[in-house]
């Protein structure tokens, strides 16, 4: 029974790589006529909970991928604003399902795009799904891959940079802000998990136990829940000097609207300056602005009209 169980547990494993080659491919076919389209293989910190490494590699940078995005259309002799585009988890990847309409309106715009597939993504083996590091050192990852492109990227303005997430992905948006306020000049926040204590509570004992498990927290937010305050925004308040703007959704049946609400709370509390917008039970819940419904154009054109403010892309939406 044990060996059918490792080999139904490899063989999700080779699946999920399959499937990650193959949307890789997507990626082109979607976006390929309008855009210059890259994987680039980055490094992060070295993880702390070392029990996801092999022997020979303990202690060394993670070595993670990441997308960028180039528009064709831009004037390639000035720089141009840059996007940092995170995605969402707990264990997922920067799939084309769900993304390549979302990349396409960006790129329209003139921005340049970098979406991290940060430690824990999944299509890359077991080994690194398992160097997942909620809120934690993942959220260094993602500004790694800031700090590439800036780098990187001739076309890149390093003074035009600003990062956006729904979900996990929105925990990412908040975090880098708070942590890295100098390197960002606006962020959108979507749905964000933004209080794990309280999200403990409410996930139920599988959601428990992924975060528990000895080769990520160790313990439950019960045990410890200073370390799981650490790895939420709403802890984190009192950071923000970004511009920032928030959206959810009082229907949402992943992240309640009430993390959303102590995010919100904890911001005006510590007197902090901030856009953000509670929708009322919008249809397609956690993913009501990332769907194809007319609401959800109109939520997406608000985010870009409020990014637009700071980044100043070359072809804003009118």
């Amino acid at each position: 029974m044990e060996e059918l169980q490792l080999m139904k547990s490899q063989m999700q494993f080779q699946l999920a790589a399959m499937d990650k080659a193959i949307d890789d491919v997507l990626w082109f076919h979607w976006l390929g006529s309008v855009a210059e389209i890259d994987k680039v293989r980055l490094i992060g910190p070295p993880p702390k909970n070392t029990r996801a490494q092999s022997p020979q590699n303990r202690g060394n940078p993670v070595v993670f991928r990441a997308y960028t995005f180039i528009p064709k259309h831009i004037d390639r002799n000035k720089k141009h604003p840059l996007l940092v585009y995170v995605h969402g988890g707990v264990h997922s990847n920067f799939s084309s399902k769900g993304n390549h309409r979302i990349v396409a309106e960006i790129l329209e715009q003139g921005y340049i795009v970098i979406a991290p597939e940060y430690r824990g993504s999944t299509g890359y083996g077991a080994g690194f799904q398992r160097l997942i590091d909620y809120g934690g050192l993942e959220i260094e990852d993602t500004f790694a891959a800031r700090n590439w492109a800036v780098e990187n990227i001739d076309l890149v303005d390093p003074e035009r940079v600003g990062i956006i997430g729904w979900s996990h992905g929105g925990l990412h948006a908040l975090m880098n802000i708070f942590f890295h306020p100098e390197a960002y000049q606006a962020a959108y926040a979507g749905v964000p998990v933004s209080d794990l204590v309280a999200r403990m509570g409410y996930k139920g004992p599988h959601y428990q136990r992924l975060f528990s498990a000895d080769y990520h927290i160790g313990k439950t937010a019960y045990e410890d829940p200073k370390e799981y305050k650490l790895r939420s925004p709403a802890w984190h308040a009192d950071k923000l000097q970004t511009p920032l703007l928030i959206h959810t959704t009082t229907n949402d049946e992943d992240v309640n609207v009430l993390e959303v609400e102590h995010l919100i709370a904890a911001l005006k509390a510590a007197g902090k300056e901030f856009e953000y917008k509670i929708y009322e039970d919008a249809p397609g819940g956690h993913v009501f602005n990332r769907i194809d419904t007319k609401l959800a154009q109109e939520s997406r054109q608000e985010i870009w009209r409020f990014l637009n403010r700071y980044l100043h892309p070359d072809f804003p939406i009118d």
